[in-house]
C-alpha cells in the first residue's frame, strides 16, 4: 500500500486516481501506523509553506515522515511536498521544514515578461540514471505551478532542472528520497512514466 499524506493540502484524490490507473493501492491516509507500516509514501500538497509545516505539526505527523525517511522507506515529495522536505523558506521565515535534505526554498526574482506564480509546462534536463526518470523522454515536458522554487544544498541530490527566470532544481533524489517541483499526476504520459518508476523503486 502506498501511504498518500493527508493534511487537508488539496491534490490528494488526483495522485489517489493517477496510482489507480497504474494499477496500484493508494491510500488518503493520516494515521500514523498506516503510514509507518505502508510500502511507500507520498506527501503531495499545494498551498503556503508555513501552514503546510503547521498542519502536519498539528496531525502528529512531522516526526512520522521523519521517522519514514530513517526507515528507507521510499518517499516522494510532490510540488508543496518537495519544498516541505528541505529546511526553511522565503515563504514562511522562521518555520523549520522536514528537513529530510539540506537546501531552502526560495523566491522566483521578479523578471519583465515572466509571470508568478510560475505555471505551465516546462521541458526538464535529466540527470544521467535518475531513478525517477527511467524510460522517460530525453527533455520531457511536464506541469509546474509554483511561487517558490528548491536550491538544494548539494548538487548530487538534483536529479533534473528547469529553466524559468533562473535555474530551478525541479526533481530531486537520494537514497529513498525523491520529490518533484513539478506534477507527475497532471504531467501526461511522462508523469504516469515517474510515478510507475517511483512505485518500483525498493
Amino acid at each position: 500500500m502506498i501511504a498518500i499524506i493527508d493534511y487537508d493540502a488539496g491534490n490528494l484524490r488526483s495522485v489517489e486516481k493517477a496510482l489507480q490507473f497504474l494499477g496500484e493501492e493508494g491510500k488518503c491516509t493520516r494515521d500514523a501506523q498506516e503510514i509507518l507500516k505502508a510500502d511507500k509514501v507520498i506527501l503531495p500538497g499545494v498551498g503556503a509553506f508555513g501552514e503546510a509545516m503547521e498542519k502536519l505539526d498539528h496531525f502528529g505527523l512531522v516526526e512520522v515522515l521523519q521517522n519514514v525517511a530513517k526507515q528507507d522507506t521510499p518517499f516522494l515529495g510532490i510540488c508543496l511536498g518537495l519544498q516541505l522536505m528541505f529546511e526553511s523558506s522565503d515563504e514562511a521565515p522562521g518555520i523549520a521544514g522536514l528537513s529530510l535534505l539540506p537546501g531552502k526554498i526560495v523566491e522566483f526574482p521578479k523578471k519583465e515578461g515572466y509571470k508568478i506564480p510560475h505555471m505551465g509546462w516546462n521541458s526538464l534536463s535529466i540527470k544521467k540514471d535518475a531513478r525517477l526518470f527511467q524510460g522517460v523522454e530525453k527533455e520531457p515536458y511536464v506541469y509546474f505551478v509554483h511561487s517558490y522554487y528548491l536550491e538544494a544544498a548539494e548538487q548530487s541530490d538534483v536529479a533534473a532542472v528547469t529553466e524559468y527566470i533562473t535555474k530551478v532544481h525541479a526533481s530531486v533524489e537520494r537514497g529513498n528520497l525523491f520529490g518533484c517541483q513539478f506534477h507527475p499526476e497532471k504531467s501526461g504520459e511522462t508523469g504516469l512514466q515517474i510515478l510507475k518508476n517511483f512505485c518500483e523503486v525498493n
